[in-house]
Order: C-alpha cells, then sequence, then structure tokens
C-alpha cells in the first residue's frame, strides 16, 4: 500500500493526520464539557451485534426536509470518527424521495474551530465562492453520490462548495422526474478530506421510490439496507500487503465493525426461507468488496435487481427491468447493488454473507477473504419495511435508448501514479487521471477543466489503467453504459448503466486494461462538476478532474 498525499498543493497535506486527531480530541473534549449528548456524537454498535436497519426520513407533498448537524469525536482505539445527526438524534438517516421531488438539507458544522497553527487553503473566488472560501481541516459539504441532479451552488457541488466550523449551508437539490428508481447514497466530498470523512462514518443512503413500476418482482418484498464501510484498522499495523493477513482496512455492516485479528462477523436476523429484497451500497472509503452469500459453503443465486441505482433492462422503450442471476457481485467503492435473495432454511446450519479476496495488484490495498455477517434464522427477525407496490405503469427514463445513439465524441483516458520524489521510494505516491495526449496534473480546484462538452452530446470514452493497482472510474451527475472491457463487447447482460466501474491493475506487460463508456449528457445538468477514482486516497492524492458541459447551442 503506498504512502499517499492528501492536497499535494498545499500544506495542509502535511499536517493532515494529525490536526484530524487533534481536533477530534478537542472536540470530545468540548463535547464532554457542554452536552451528555455530544459525548456520544457519533455511537457506534459493538463488534458482533444485530445488523439494524438506519432510521428512515420520508418526503412529503414534494418536498424532504432535513437538517443535519456534522460532529467529530475519537473512538476507544483512537480513531477520528465523523457523523450527520439530525436535530432529533438520528445519525446517518437513509433519504426517500420520490422522482421530481426535492431534498432540501440545513448542514450545520458543529465541530469545533481548527487548532490553531493547521494548514489551511483558499479555493475559490467571488466568482464561483460557494459558501466558505478557505479550507481548513474543519470542512465540510455534500455528494448526493449517483443523482442525476444540478452541480449548481446549493446543488450538487464540490469543487468549492465548503463549510467550516460553527457555519450552516442550505442544500437544494431537485431530483429529475425521470430519475431511474433505485439506491443512492450522501458523504462529504472536501477534496484531501474526503478519504478520512468517508473511513469516519459520515454517510447514509438515498433511496428514490418506485423500483416496483419497473422491476415488479420486488413488490411486497421485505426489504433490508445494508451500508458496508471501512475504517482504520486499529493499531495500524504495518503489514497490509496484497496477500497477507492484514486488512487494508477494517470494515463495517452498519456500524458493526467486522475489526482486525478477531473480524467477529455481524449478525442479520431473517425469517427462514423467505425471499428478501437487499439494497447495499458499498460506502466504503477505499475498499473494494466482492459479495457472496454462502449457505454451508455453496454460493447462492443472487437475483439483481438494479446497479448504481439503475434497474437493469429499464432504459430502452419497454421500460421493463430484469432479473440477472449471479453467484457474487463485485462492488467498488461507493457502487450499490439491489438484488433478491432467498433466506436460509432450517437445515441450513451455517448461513454467512461474505466480502471475497481481491487481487487489486502488486501496488494496492489488501482486500482479503471476510465474513461479514453470519445469517440466522428466527421467528421473530428484525422487522423490516415491505417494498411498495407499483404506484402506476413505468414513467420515462433519464437514459433511455442511449445504446442506439451515434456517439457525438470519443476520448481516451488514463490513471497513472508517480513518486513525487521519484529518488525517494518512501516520498508520497500522486495520483493521476489524463486525458490522453495532455500533461498529467493534480486536481486543484482553480485548474481549468479538462474535457469540455455540451448539453445534448453522448461521448465514447476508453478509461485505462497504467498503474499497478486496481482504479474505479466515477463520474458525478451522469451514468454511463459499459459497452467493452480490454476492447471486447461486454455480453448483453453486463451492459449495464452504473456511475462506478473498476478498472483492473497493470501487470508490467501487454496492453493496459481498459474499459469503454457510453456517457450521457442529454440531461437538463449544465456546468462544471468532477470525474475521479473512488478509492478516496487517490481522489484525494490527485486522480480527478473537472468536466464542463455547456448549454446547448
Amino acid at each position: 500500500m503506498k504512502i499517499r498525499q492528501a492536497l499535494p498543493r498545499a500544506p495542509i497535506g502535511v499536517a493532515l493526520t494529525l490536526a484530524l486527531a487533534l481536533w477530534a480530541a478537542a472536540g470530545s473534549a468540548k463535547a464532554e464539557g457542554a452536552s451528555p449528548r455530544l459525548t456520544v456524537s457519533c455511537p457506534r454498535p459493538a463488534a458482533g451485534s444485530l445488523v439494524m436497519p438506519p432510521p428512515d426520513l420520508w418526503s412529503r407533498d414534494g418536498v424532504l426536509n432535513v437538517a443535519f448537524n456534522y460532529y467529530t469525536t475519537l473512538d476507544d482505539a483512537g480513531r477520528t470518527l465523523f457523523c450527520f445527526i439530525t436535530p432529533n438524534g438520528l445519525q446517518s438517516p437513509t433519504l426517500h424521495l420520490n422522482p421530481g421531488d426535492t431534498l432540501k438539507v440545513a448542514l450545520t458544522n458543529s465541530n469545533p474551530a481548527a487548532p490553531a497553527g493547521s494548514p489551511t487553503e483558499v479555493v475559490s473566488n467571488a466568482s464561483n465562492r460557494c459558501g466558505d472560501v478557505t479550507m481548513t481541516i474543519t470542512s465540510v459539504n455534500l455528494h448526493f453520490h449517483g443523482t442525476n441532479t444540478s452541480p449548481r451552488c446549493h446543488g450538487d457541488e464540490v469543487i468549492h462548495a465548503l463549510i467550516n466550523s460553527g457555519e450552516t449551508f442550505h442544500y437544494s437539490v431537485t431530483f429529475p422526474a425521470d430519475e431511474p428508481p433505485g439506491l443512492y447514497w450522501y458523504h462529504p466530498h472536501v477534496h484531501g478530506m474526503s478519504e478520512a470523512a468517508v473511513q469516519g462514518g459520515a454517510s447514509g443512503a438515498i433511496i428514490v421510490e418506485g423500483i416496483a413500476n419497473l422491476q415488479p418482482a420486488v413488490a411486497g418484498l421485505p426489504e433490508r439496507l445494508l451500508l458496508l464501510r471501512d475504517q482504520n484498522v486499529a493499531g495500524n499495523p504495518q503489514e497490509s500487503a496484497p496477500g497477507g493477513p492484514v486488512p487494508g482496512w477494517d470494515v463495517t455492516v452498519n456500524y458493526v465493525p467486522i475489526a482486525y485479528p478477531a473480524e467477529l462477523p455481524a449478525i442479520i436476523q431473517s425469517r427462514a426461507g423467505q425471499q428478501e429484497f437487499w439494497r447495499v451500497a458499498n460506502a466504503a472509503a477505499d475498499t473494494i468488496m466482492d459479495l457472496q452469500l454462502l449457505y454451508d459453503g455453496v454460493p447462492q443465486p443472487l437475483q439483481v435487481v438494479a446497479l448504481d441505482g439503475v434497474p437493469l433492462g429499464s432504459q430502452d422503450s419497454t421500460r421493463l427491468g430484469v432479473l440477472v442471476t449471479q453467484t457474487h457481485i463485485l462492488l467498488p467503492p461507493a457502487a450499490r447493488a439491489e438484488f433478491i435473495i432467498t433466506t436460509p432454511s432450517h437445515r441450513i446450519q451455517n448461513a454467512t454473507l461474505v466480502t471475497r479476496n481481491v487481487n487489486t495488484g502488486p501496488d494496492g490495498d489488501n482486500d482479503p477473504t471476510r465474513t461479514l455477517a453470519r445469517i440466522v434464522a428466527s421467528e421473530e427477525p428484525t422487522p423490516l419495511p415491505l417494498t411498495r407496490a407499483p404506484s402506476g405503469p413505468p414513467n420515462r427514463q433519464r437514459f433511455e435508448n442511449l445504446a442506439s445513439v451515434a456517439p457525438t465524441a470519443q476520448r481516451a483516458l488514463y490513471f497513472s501514479e508517480l513518486l513525487s520524489d521519484p529518488s525517494n521510494p518512501n516520498s508520497p505516491t500522486n495520483f493521476y487521471i489524463t486525458v490522453d495526449g495532455a500533461t498529467p496534473a493534480l486536481f486543484d480546484p482553480d485548474n481549468p477543466p479538462a474535457i469540455v462538452t455540451e448539453q445534448g452530446a453522448v461521448e465514447d470514452w476508453i478509461i485505462q489503467n497504467r498503474s499497478f493497482e486496481n482504479h474505479e472510474f466515477h463520474i458525478h451527475q451522469i451514468h454511463f453504459l459499459l459497452t467493452e472491457k480490454n476492447g471486447v463487447p461486454v455480453p448483453l447482460e453486463q451492459q449495464q448503466f452504473h456511475d462506478m466501474i473498476q478498472v483492473p491493475f497493470w501487470s508490467g506487460s501487454g496492453p493496459y486494461p481498459s474499459v469503454k463508456l457510453r456517457l450521457d449528457f442529454r440531461g437538463p445538468d449544465v456546468g462544471d462538476f468532477v470525474y475521479h477514482c473512488h478509492i478516496l486516497g487517490h481522489e484525494d492524492g490527485g486522480m480527478m478532474a473537472i468536466v464542463r458541459v455547456l448549454p446547448q447551442s
């Protein structure tokens, strides 16, 4: 695992880790002296606990109003935790909306000010200011991941949006009427600090309702929401090379930790032998998951309904979803999968949800096989909501018929890495995503856009990986259609819509691994937004760039 450098262009990256720990400790001390409730501002369950669903908030009359306070504290292992808490104490609630609804969030940064002498950076000016202009280690903002919503200020804007200690910022995010129904999520996205905030647990789910309109098979099924996160391994052991015994990061299931070395699984209670609709988000900052259900060691069928919020097969003129059966599902960081499972019968002795070993490359993190949860049959399982019945015929879908549209442009991009000091093998690594032919550049909010396109465009992008570890391509505001891997068309059942895709590591010889994606800029969103690797340590290290969508001429 390489040394990573947050905010390479600014002094904030040099002192980030120490300053965050000091800040969190100050927050805990302030909390203890101020209010008993704040002493547990980021509560976490114990290892081996029952997996409980997150709390739910629902839109009403087309609007969902939410107030979040942003807190930090230290856990017993000295890890810095972050969380979003509502005024009545709900942590990371699931936000339920319908297509066409507006989400209004009042986000207050309730953390103490940064310690004296902490690094700062000016990230905006009068022409692009969105909140505060100066980033500190207290800064926060919100990204509404996967949503096809506006990148304007007070919308899904992450390039310049900053909320510092003691400040309140108001978001108003309108979901389009043709937004695909499915699972999305929210998390902070301040460049240089996104990895720390997401590993600290500041994230939650967004569900756009109406999925049964496109896939009736889920109607009436018990619905289980699982958010898989990661965090630092306690004690920070140094043996976490790929293939070794120590994971790069611990993982959690709805905050229940599966912590090295015990790796005690969480407990999922279910009624034996019934179908359930699982909605699973990989809300980890860096950990790649490869999910599988094992009943007495036998992989179980997973009937995949949707990936990255888009029901499979729903974006053609029929608007009818399809089910694709798999025995495991690879989820890059930030990816989501929604699928139907059948819970174990009483005859099954050992039922587990596992993440399989992922070979991330010689320079990658260690993502070993781990048992995430034991599934225990019970006559009184944790109460689950039932997926709503169809409310009407399928509505028009955001990405309809993209496969048959002729692309207006073709581009080639690539991931690469370089030591900041090539003469020093222990120097931090710089991470790049570059348009082929351009000079690699670390992300800077003052950079001009690397790509300029126009509303209405449909573009084919080939994304290569020229490094020795996996990278995970993500673009904000839109989705893309996967059409090829390594120059070979993918089977029809794999030609699905995503906002996350893995590009495997290069072996050091032969062609660079690649994917070909069709990107859909036909929606209403114009302005500047970003694409990047969603291994957030890589994004913080510079692997991000800006695309500008001009209004249609």
